[in-house]
C-alpha cells in the first residue's frame, strides 16, 4: 500500500467569495468554483480546500456559521455542492471544507435560544457565560481587537475570542462534542475527503477563567485561552470517526502557536493528520531563517505541512518587497520552489499562482474585515489578500463576474496585466512557472524520501538533497556557485553558467 495522499498534496486554498462569481451578485460561489476546476487541474494540484460557504450573516467572511449542515443561498445549493465534489473527484481534486468548531454565529439557533432562555438554562450551557460586575469576568481580549466579552441585557457576559457575532462554544459540555460529530458526518456522507478546522488550538478554555498577563494574549501554548490540554481528546474522537470511512479521509488543524514541539502534539498517530506550519509563513526572508524552521520542523512534526500565504495574512509577494523594494516576486518564486521540494504537503493561497500582491489602497468604505472596524481603522485587516481573482479581459471584473457586474471587493487597474488570460502560455509568467514546478514535484513524487540532507551552502544560500534531487536557495545579494550536479529541473529564474542569482531558486537532479 503506498503513503496516503495528503502526505505529500499539493492543497490550493479557494476563498470561495473571491474565486468566481457564477451568479452574476459580485460574491464568488460553488457554481463559479466548479466552472474554474479543469484550471486547477491543469495547475497541477491534488485537492482544493473551500473556505466556509455555510449560511452566516458574514460578520467576518462566513467565519461566523448559522447553519453547519447547509449552503448559504449566496454561494449556491446542496446541490451544487453535490455537483462540485463529484466534478472535482472526476477531474482527481480531492475536496476539503472548512469546519468552524470554536465558535458560532449569533444567528445561530443555539444562541438565539440562550439568550431567550436566560442565566442557568440549557441553552446558555452550550456557550460561555458567565456573571460579573460591572466589567468584563476577565481580561482577556478578542482577537479581532476590544475586549473578548459582551453584556446582555440581563446581566450575562458571554465570550467571544473573536468579533461578537461569533459566541464561543462551551466544549465541556456534551451536547457540542454531538453536534459536531453529525456535522462531520454530514459532510462525509456527501463525499468530501477532509476537513480544515478553524482555531483547532482553540476550544476549551482553562476552567475558572483566569487573568492572563497583558502580554501573553496571543497563541501561547501554556495560555489559559488556547491550547488547552482537553482539546486533543476531541481529535482523537475525529480520527476514530474519519478512520472509519474509506478513502482516506483526513483533517488538518490551524494550530498557532508558540513551539513545534506544541505543534507536534496534534498531529500525534491517533489525532489529526496535518496541522499547518505557520513558522515557515512567519519567516523573514532569510537562509538562516528558513533553515532554522526547516530543521525545527523536520526534527519535531512527523507529515509536515508548508504555506506561504492564506486568507489570514499579507500575500508573501508583498511581504518578500522589501530591502531593495521590487523583488517580491521573485522571492516569492524562489521561496514556493524551495517549499515544494520539502517533504511533506504544500498548502497555496488562491492568486499566489498569478502573483498577486497585496492590495493595500482599498478605501475605507468598501473594507469588511471585522479587524479593520474594531481596531478603528488602526489596522487594515485581511481584506487586502481577499481581492476577487482576475481571469480575463482589460478591466474589472476581469472575468471574476459577469461584465458589468462590480465585484464585492474592489480590483486594481494593474491586475489585468495579471489576469490568467494575459499569463497563460507565456513560458516567463509566474502562471506557468507554478505549472512547471508543480509538474516537477508531481513526476519526483514517490521516489523522494521523508528527509533531507544538508550541503555545504554559500553565505546567505541554502542547498539541500531531497533524494535525488537537490534544492538550492539564494537569499543573499551576490550570485552563489552551485554544487555538483546533473541537470537543470526547473528554476525560478534563468540559471546558467552553474551560478545562481540572487532572490533565485533552481532544482537540480543529482546525478551527472
Amino acid at each position: 500500500m503506498g503513503i496516503p495522499w495528503w502526505r505529500d498534496a499539493v492543497v490550493y486554498e479557494i476563498y470561495v467569495r473571491s474565486f468566481a462569481d457564477a451568479s452574476g451578485d459580485g460574491v464568488g460561489d460553488l457554481p463559479g468554483v466548479r466552472s474554474r476546476l479543469p484550471y486547477l487541474a491543469r495547475l497541477g494540484v491534488d485537492a482544493i480546500w473551500l473556505t466556509p460557504f455555510y449560511p452566516s450573516p458574514m460578520a467576518d467572511g462566513g467565519y461566523d456559521v448559522a447553519d453547519y449542515r447547509d449552503v448559504d443561498p449566496r454561494f449556491g445549493s446542496l446541490d451544487d455542492f453535490d455537483a462540485l465534489v463529484a466534478d472535482a473527484h472526476r477531474l482527481g481534486l480531492r475536496v476539503l471544507v472548512d469546519i468552524v468548531p470554536n465558535h458560532s454565529s449569533a444567528e445561530h439557533p443555539w444562541f438565539k435560544a440562550a439568550l431567550a432562555a436566560g442565566p442557568g438554562s440549557p441553552e446558555r450551557e452550550r456557550y460561555i457565560f458567565a456573571d460579573s460586575g460591572d466589567g468584563p469576568p476577565n481580561n482577556w481580549q478578542s482577537t479581532f481587537s476590544g475586549p473578548a466579552w459582551t453584556r446582555v441585557p440581563d446581566g450575562q457576559w458571554y465570550l467571544h475570542l473573536f468579533a461578537p457575532e461569533q459566541p464561543d462554544f462551551n466544549w465541556r459540555n456534551p451536547e457540542v462534542h454531538a453536534e459536531f460529530t453529525d456535522t462531520l458526518r454530514f459532510w462525509l456522507e456527501r463525499g468530501v475527503d477532509g476537513f480544515r478546522i478553524d482555531v483547532a488550538m482553540g476550544l476549551y478554555k482553562a476552567e475558572g477563567l483566569p487573568d492572563v498577563p497583558p502580554d501573553e494574549q496571543s497563541f501561547m501554548s501554556g495560555s489559559p485561552i488556547w491550547g488547552r490540554p482537553e482539546v486533543h481528546e476531541v481529535y482523537r474522537t475525529w480520527r476514530k470517526l474519519l478512520d472509519s470511512y474509506p478513502g482516506e479521509r483526513m483533517a488538518v488543524g490551524e494550530v498557532w502557536t508558540d513551539s513545534a514541539e506544541d505543534l507536534a502534539r496534534y498531529v500525534r498517530p491517533d489525532e489529526l493528520h496535518q496541522s499547518f506550519n505557520f513558522a515557515w509563513l512567519q519567516a523573514p526572508w532569510s537562509a538562516t531563517a528558513f533553515r532554522e524552521v526547516i530543521d525545527d520542523t523536520l526534527g519535531t512534526v512527523p507529515f509536515p505541512t508548508w504555506v506561504l500565504s492564506n486568507h489570514d495574512v499579507v500575500r508573501h509577494r508583498t511581504r518578500y518587497d522589501e530591502q531593495p523594494p521590487g523583488t517580491g516576486l521573485a522571492r516569492a518564486n524562489a521561496a514556493l520552489l524551495t517549499m515544494l521540494a520539502l517533504p511533506g504537503s504544500a498548502y497555496l493561497y488562491q492568486g499566489e499562482e498569478l502573483g498577486l500582491p497585496e492590495v493595500k489602497n482599498l478605501p475605507p468604505e468598501v473594507r469588511q474585515d471585522p479587524i479593520f472596524a474594531r481596531s478603528g481603522g488602526t489596522s487594515p485587516g485581511r481584506d487586502g489578500c481577499r481581492v476577487p481573482l482576475p481571469w480575463s479581459g482589460q478591466a474589472p471584473p476581469y472575468g471574476f463576474a459577469p461584465d458589468g457586474v462590480r465585484p464585492w471587493l474592489p480590483q486594481p487597474a494593474e491586475w489585468a496585466a495579471l489576469s490568467v488570460a494575459r499569463q497563460e502560455g507565456v513560458p516567463s509568467s509566474t502562471l506557468e512557472f507554478y505549472r512547471r514546478a508543480l509538474a516537477c514535484r508531481r513526476a519526483l513524487r514517490g521516489s523522494l524520501p521523508q528527509w533531507i540532507t544538508w550541503l555545504d551552502s554559500p553565505e546567505d544560500s541554502l542547498i539541500f538533497r531531497h533524494g535525488d534531487l537537490i534544492c538550492a536557495l539564494n537569499c543573499g545579494r551576490t550570485p552563489a556557485r552551485l554544487p555538483p550536479h546533473g541537470r537543470v529541473l526547473v528554476a525560478s529564474a534563468p540559471v546558467a553558467d552553474d551560478v545562481l542569482p540572487p532572490d533565485t531558486a533552481v532544482w537540480l537532479h543529482a546525478s551527472r
